[in-house]
């Protein structure tokens, strides 16, 4: 497979050693394909929803599209051909391999049982999975559990709060903990950042938010429990008599943790070039084993363990068209935000800096987080990460504060919208799969305004000042 990887750059046209894209140069008009995915994701699940469920994957390609043409016609094809591989290879698969592994792997563990959810059943598992989150990553602990969590409340009238608390805790806060817990972290880790300097100085600030998130849910959940007539509340005990099917994932899930662990320390020092983009020795590695994992997932997990979750795979086929054509299109939106005050996003980039140019803690907390919200959280983190100088030692040291704005705004403010993390797209879709109506895109912002950007602007108060 590596020759083939090699042989494919030999085989390349020499027109696709061209320039990455210069943000310096670049209009703000270049972000339209972009803005144009998200109202699409936003607008038309609302306004055409028949449309969207059966044309998405086209309405992604055709913004891709629109940016690639564009991009050739006006500053030639080896730029526009660079830029879409360099999206594929060095961002896209990446991120989609993984995706897919811990959605595989934890899709063939099912526990069997009747359980019926009450309040404390209910923040046991949130708890749970919030725990779990920073050693499985907010995919692999999201696709473990919402299942169960959605079957213990089938019998309850509503369980959209529930869903909606899921992805705040466990597919996104949960994660803050370590590079395995969420990708912005994973990429911090390999610009040099330490294992578990995440886990030393984001420790209080997740202790917090996640602390009182599941108090309010729990005020939530019981108040939503208590409405339920006294026959129904009788019936939701939990049974005790239950099995897990699937063991051999969650040996493959320890795999998949030493797998990315293991090759994110390795520095082979080779890599090979395709197209302008280079793809290191470790990563290719990296992916080629996360695919045998789901390999041997897919051959050895029960049918029975699969057929209890009732798995398919429209969340992450949905997850994989929609974020392809998010990586391709936000090529330039980065490019402009790199290029700092050179860029047609200065305004931005002068946000996070005082006149002397020291940088505002409080605004890098809100500026990656707001960003995070509606771009992909681990490309902005790398953003601001080089915003901010760009060197994980003077980072983890003198500028520590500011490297904990960067990563908590990045993973807490994931769950802003549905786009803000890949694994929220993904528990909407199960959530709906199994006939939790869900709010819309602009529903989902509702809940996020009302709940989380209070307890934030509390969050910097305590632990951004500065």
């Amino acid at each position: 497979m590596l020759k083939r990887y090699a042989l494919l750059a030999l085989l390349l046209p020499a027109v696709a050693q061209a320039a990455d894209l210069d943000g310096g140069s670049l209009s703000a008009w270049w972000g339209l394909p972009f803005a144009g995915l998200l109202l699409s994701i936003a607008l038309l699940p609302l306004c055409a929803p028949a449309f969207w469920h059966a044309h998405f994957g086209k309405v992604a390609a055709l913004w891709a599209v629109l940016l690639l043409v564009p991009l050739a016609v006006n500053l030639g094809a080896g730029v526009a051909w660079t830029s879409f591989v360099h999206a594929v290879i060095e961002e896209y698969i990446p991120f989609i391999v993984l995706l897919t592994a811990l959605y595989t792997v934890a899709g063939g563990i099912c526990l069997h049982g009747h359980l019926r959810a009450t309040p404390r059943l209910n923040i046991g598992i949130l708890a749970l999975g919030t725990c779990l989150a920073s050693v499985m990553g907010t995919t692999g602990a999201a696709m473990l559990l919402i299942r169960p969590l959605i079957r213990a409340n089938e019998h309850r009238r509503s369980v959209v709060h529930i869903v909606v608390f899921f992805i705040f805790l466990v597919a996104n806060a949960g994660g803050a903990l370590s590079p395995l817990g969420d990708p912005p972290l994973f990429l911090g880790f390999l610009q040099g950042v330490d294992f578990f300097w995440t886990t030393q100085h984001l420790f209080l600030p997740t202790l917090f938010v996640c602390g009182v998130l599941l108090l309010l849910f729990y005020v939530i959940d019981r108040r939503e429990f208590s409405r339920h007539p006294p026959a129904a509340r009788a019936k939701a005990v939990p049974r005790v008599h239950l099995s897990l099917d699937g063991q051999i994932n969650l040996l493959l899930l320890a795999a998949i943790v030493a797998i990315v662990l293991a090759t994110g320390i390795w520095r082979s020092g080779v890599a090979f070039a395709i197209a302008g983009s280079q793809l290191p020795l470790e990563h290719a590695v990296r992916d080629l084993l996360l695919v045998a994992v789901i390999a041997l997932s897919l051959k050895y997990t029960p049918h029975s363990a699969r057929l209890g979750n009732a798995f398919n795979w429209a969340p992450i086929v949905e997850v994989a068209k929609l974020f392809a054509a998010i990586f391709i299109t936000i090529g330039p939106v980065i490019a402009i935000l790199r290029a700092g005050e050179a860029g047609a996003f200065s305004v931005i980039v002068k946000l996070v800096q005082d006149p002397h140019g020291q940088p505002l803690v409080p605004m890098y907390f809100w500026a990656t987080g707001l960003l995070s919200s509606f771009l992909d959280n681990a490309p902005t983190y790398l953003v601001f990460f080089n915003s901010a100088g760009g060197n994980a030692d003077q980072l983890m040291s003198v500028g520590a504060s500011t490297l904990a704005a960067i990563s908590a705004g990045a993973v807490f403010m994931g769950a802003n919208s549905y786009i803000g993390n890949a694994p929220n797209f993904m528990v909407k879709s199960i959530a709906e799969a199994r006939g939790v109506p869900m709010p819309s895109f602009f529903g989902y912002l509702l809940w996020s305004a009302a709940i989380l950007v209070p307890l934030f602007l509390l969050t910097t108060v305590l632990f951004f000042r500065g």
